[in-house]
């Protein structure tokens, strides 16, 4: 019992629950939605805004803080007070808040000590007036000036976000415009603000219209006009001061001179339309930079030709005779260069980030130490390695590195702060299973969910052909010289591809991975380069049955002749399930060569090392198919039975309804229930009896292997265990060869038990335990001394899980131990499970093993096992998410995974040794510090 010894059992959730709990959890990927970006180059630090209000901070691997606005409003600016740690951001709400990043516990935390909403002007009806359209912060960090819609420029004292009565309105600015250039008593928006690089008492004030206005705050003047007639997009000043540049709507951009002698300037140096002279959409932002050997780099968002290039999203890079144009898959937000001699650009898009290095020939890009987008194509399942065998590990990484040989973090410019956390003992990987039919591995062993390796199964079909367009054929005269960037693809190939189900064997380095239309594949890991044919096995799970016509997707039709596949992941067996219906369940047992597949037609048991099907169960065989498929009802011998006629005698003494129909059924069942009243708690109910007519009774839900007793009480041996969504479990005595004799002997299963549940829920997961209650070991775990042998002298029991009730069962008879009845709201459906160990914060010697729940309604249970008591019940996601809740994956160690949006896993803990949050430092010295007069 829990109660009994030292395990303690603590949560760590992102979701508010009515307990006093500590709620820290972390985030993996690539925060959803962005929509801003700034960058400390003193410190090394980057922030991202997202459209859900929330401010992420990154710097070194490990190094990540996040803050949310108290109102969900998207962040529409964010700005670093240089080299202070504080951080202003910019609501579409209009207000304005001030961060600090404050040290608690000898940890560093993201808080918000200030917020400000600027007043309406008097007179102006209109709130749109006094919306803030852009932000300047000066380089002295202690004044910053706001653009409104209505053309007005306010001025704000830092760090205390104080009005000063300094500001300039437009009525000042009117008085300076010509005659002929005045258009009624409106500017417009103020577009861009930028201060003098040599002179910080200047600011260069754009306005949507076109008009620019260099300002001199000491002596409220307007030094300088520039009558621009394009509408203006941004403003960027030339390192010296004598001139910048403007970049419009029609695609190009303007260098304008900044001359004392010249106050009113109607004319630029010079006018560019890169792409033109077609129609081009608008330069959204530019980027002027004079490097060391004195030539521009000229950087600018957009301005490609509408008619052929108008829904791509670009980045164009020039300097001297060099040009390039980086072609993104996702929408260009911001760009921001690192330095005043810039050595990268930092490249924020809607999925994705990525960093330009501008100091090496071509402009390649840098690969990411984290943020990778997990996305990058559409997770389709996940599963989760625990403690990784250092073996496997290097494999892993080494597979990974001559992947990508040239792949080097070093040039990261996202350094600053210092990470805290240890470095993890135990290895962790994190698979996802994609659209593409790409199975990628992540370090998950911190904070950081670093990319190692990405195996692909397209390769081995043949699919309906890529789509690769002009792009990736490029010939040297093409213009514009387009090169793609990014890794971010929401296309797949061919959507039969997408990966439904992951089974690993970490100690033999084999892998299952199991697609849409029904394929299997079977991988080795191997170090060297391969040239070979892949075996392909078709298990047809209907055997031809009369009167069935597939009416969905083909299968993948395999290549013919060898395939060649790099050091990783190579495949050597494809098993084809017919129909080609997506697999929905799969195992595998590598010390008995075998792996287990299910569909909605039912399951194969397959011997990968003869390349030959051992068994298959179809819906002609047995109530576990029952639906529409099936031409029998149901099995007149089952345990079913057997158990409702022990109950009946029970309750023999009762009063209930004879008559043989639906609803005296549903009565009985309750009848049967009534007696066991005394022992059902107040947070159960009773289990509805379910329909067999439902049209997914036949998939096949979870499946496992196990070597127990099945046959007698004296003779243990391999099993093979299915559960079915009509309730229905089956049970599977294997003759499985010695290892000298694989390849002589073929494996034999003759099925030995069948259980019905009673109430008919689908069955969520299977899982043998020993005579200690302990779950069995994993395959290879005995016999390399990996774990301890399990208890083969008690009685075992197998744990079923249904979608309503826990039930544990004695071997070999079958015969019930123990249930419990989950239900603590009406409609409460367990969704996934898991057993986990759960270790003593006080010794590493003591731990409990337990099953862990999630349910439809978004909560965690925790229960003992064997004895199915429940110990903790926890707030985890919200019911609504459905997609979240889906996508659950737990690990052995009492922590679990979740997609909380599709870039983005929430991780939390559920044990209280076992936690991964972010432990970093950022340590630097600031003038009025807020935080501490809070």
């Amino acid at each position: 019992m829990l109660q009994e010894g030292p395990v303690i059992y603590h949560v760590t959730l992102c979701q508010p629950v009515k307990r006093d709990l500590h709620h820290s959890t972390v985030e993996h990927g690539f925060p959803n939605q962005p929509s801003a970006l700034a960058y400390d180059p003193k410190l090394q630090l980057m922030a991202i805004g997202t459209k859900s209000g929330a401010i992420k901070i990154y710097g070194a691997p490990g190094v990540e803080m996040t803050g949310l606005h108290k109102d969900t409003a998207a962040v529409t600016q964010i700005h670093f007070l240089y080299g202070q740690v504080r951080i202003l951001s910019l609501l579409d709400d209009n207000t304005i808040h001030l961060w600090e990043i404050v040290q608690r516990e000898n940890r560093s935390h993201l808080v918000e000590v200030h917020s400000f909403n600027l007043p309406g002007r008097p007179g102006i009806e209109s709130t749109s007036a006094t919306r803030v359209t852009v932000m300047l912060l000066k380089l002295s960090c202690d004044l910053l000036a706001l653009g409104t819609e209505g053309g007005g420029v306010h001025f704000l004292e830092l760090p205390t976000l104080t009005l000063l009565n300094k500001s300039l309105f437009q009525d000042e600015i009117m008085q300076s415009i010509p005659e002929e250039y005045k258009c009624g008593k409106s500017l417009g928006p103020v577009e861009s603000l930028q201060q003098h690089p040599q002179d910080s008492d200047k600011i260069l004030i754009g306005y949507s219209r076109g008009l620019v206005v260099l300002w001199d705050l000491n002596s409220r003047h307007v030094d300088n006009l520039f009558l621009g007639k394009q509408q203006l997009e941004s403003l960027v000043w030339e390192r010296s001061g004598n001139s910048f540049v403007s970049s419009h709507s029609d695609g190009g951009y303007m260098v304008w001179a900044v001359s004392s002698s010249n106050p009113c300037t109607h004319d630029p140096i010079s006018s560019t339309i890169p792409y033109g002279p077609f129609p081009c959409k608008a330069v959204n932002k530019i980027l002027w930079r004079t490097t060391e050997s004195g030539s521009p780099l000229v950087l600018f968002s957009g301005g490609m030709p509408r008619a052929s290039y108008g829904d791509r999203h670009c980045l164009t890079i020039l300097q001297d005779s060099s040009h390039v144009t980086l072609d993104f898959t996702s929408r260009l937000f911001l760009c921001l260069t690192e330095f005043d001699d810039p050595s990268a650009l930092v490249v924020l898009l809607e999925e994705e980030l990525v960093v330009i290095d501008l100091q090496m020939a071509g402009w390649p890009t840098v690969p990411a130490p984290y943020l990778a987008p997990l996305h990058s194509s559409a997770i389709t399942c996940s599963c989760h390695i625990s403690n990784v065998p250092p073996k496997l590990w290097e494999r892993v990484i080494s597979a990974g590195q001559q992947q990508c040989p040239l792949q080097n973090y070093e040039n990261w410019p996202l350094c600053g702060g210092k990470n805290l956390a240890a470095d993890p003992k135990p290895k962790e990987l994190l698979l996802t299973g994609h659209e593409d039919g790409t199975v990628r591995f992540w370090d998950a062993s911190g904070v950081s969910l670093k990319p190692l390796y990405k195996l692909s199964t397209a390769n081995i079909f043949q699919t309906d052909g890529d789509h690769n367009d002009s792009l990736t054929q490029a010939g040297e005269e093409e213009w514009p010289p387009f090169r793609k960037v990014g890794c971010f693809d929401p296309y797949s190939d061919d959507p039969r591809l997408a990966i439904q189900k992951i089974s690993v064997c970490k100690y033999s380095g084999k892998l299952v991975v199991a697609g849409t239309a029904g394929q299997v594949i079977v991988l080795v890991l191997s170090d060297e380069k391969s040239d070979h044919m892949i075996d392909v096995a078709t298990v047809d799970l209907l055997q031809d049955r009369e009167g069935f016509t597939w009416k969905g997707h083909d299968r993948l039709p395999p290549k013919s002749g060898s395939v060649v596949f790099a050091p990783g992941f190579q495949p050597v067996v494809l098993v084809q399930c017919m129909p080609p219906a997506a697999v929905t369940a799969v195992t595998l047992h590598a010390e008995w060569n075998l792996i287990a597949f299910g569909t909605s037609h039912g399951f194969g048991l397959f011997d990968y090392h003869r390349r030959s099907p051992v068994c298959t169960l179809h819906p002609n065989d047995s109530l576990a198919m029952e639906g529409p498929l099936s031409r029998v009802k149901s099995l007149k011998k089952s345990l079913r039975q057997s158990f409702r006629r022990i109950r009946k005698s029970r309750v023999s003494g009762k009063k209930r309804v004879v008559v043989n129909s639906p609803t005296s059924k549903v009565q009985e069942a309750n009848a049967q229930l009534a007696e066991h009243d005394a022992e059902v708690t107040p947070v159960q109910r009773r289990i509805e009896p379910r329909s067999a007519d439902d049209s997914l009774s036949g998939v096949v839900r979870c499946l496992c292997f196990a070597d127990t007793f099945l046959r007698d009480g004296t003779h243990h041996g391999p099993t093979m265990w299915a559960g079915t969504n009509s309730g229905s479990v089956y049970a599977y005595a294997l003759d499985v060869p010695s290892q000298e004799k694989f390849s002589e002997q073929s494996v034999e299963a003759l099925l030995g038990k069948e259980i019905q549940l009673m109430h008919r829920a689908p069955v969520v997961s299977i899982a043998v335990l020993d005579g200690r209650g302990n779950p069995l070991p994993e395959p290879y775990e005995v016999s390399r001394d990996l774990a301890k042998a399990p208890d083969m002298q008690g009685s075992h029991s197998v744990l079923i899980v249904s979608e309503e009730q826990f039930k544990v069962f004695m071997l070999p008879k079958v015969s019930a131990k123990t249930k419990f009845k989950l239900t603590a709201h009406e409609g409460c459906r367990v969704r996934k499970v898991a057993l986990s160990n759960f270790t003593s914060v006080s010794s590493e010697e003591y731990s409990e093993n337990a099953l862990v729940c999630l349910t439809n309604l978004g909560d965690i249970h925790v229960f003992s096992v064997p004895a199915l008591r429940p110990q903790v019940r926890y707030d985890c996601i919200r019911k609504e998410d459905i997609s979240g809740i889906a996508s659950c994956v737990f690990t052995k160690t009492g922590q679990g995974f979740y997609l909380i949006s599709p870039s983005e896993y929430e991780r939390f803990s559920l044990s209280a040794r076992v936690i991964t949050e972010p432990l970093c430092r950022v340590d630097v010295e600031r003038p009025h510090d807020l935080s501490a007069h809070r």
